[in-house]
């Protein structure tokens, strides 16, 4: 199975031991709207809780053993949408860095 299926799936069961194991202890999020970078475990906190953001028609438009690259419409807490590109870095299995561009959505 992907990797990136793997994180997505993780994600959707709120299964934090299955996110760990995809997501290296180093990993780093580059947001580019804003340039902050944020790290695993505040990663982690935000997507296991009730304000996760809600991804559909995830799609993987490529993956190998070093990157990955897949575009999702994640809906937020607050109603607002975005389309979202993620470009996924892969070190030994597992992700290690994912930088993401997004575009407003009409809600």
């Amino acid at each position: 199975m992907s990797v990136i299926q793997k994180l997505w799936d993780a994600e959707e069961n709120k299964d934090l031991d299955k996110f760990n194991e995809v997501m290296h202890e180093d990993f780093v999020w580059v947001k580019h709207s804003t340039g902050e970078e944020i790290g695993r475990d505040v990663l982690s906190t935000w997507f296991m809780s009730d304000d996760a953001p809600k991804s559909e028609n995830n799609r993987i438009i490529y993956e190998n053993d070093e990157i990955g690259v897949a575009h999702s419409f994640v809906t937020f807490k607050d109603g607002s949408r975005q389309a979202v590109m993620v470009i996924y870095t892969i070190k030994d299995g597992r992700i290690i860095r994912s930088e993401t561009g997004a575009t407003e959505m009409p809600k």
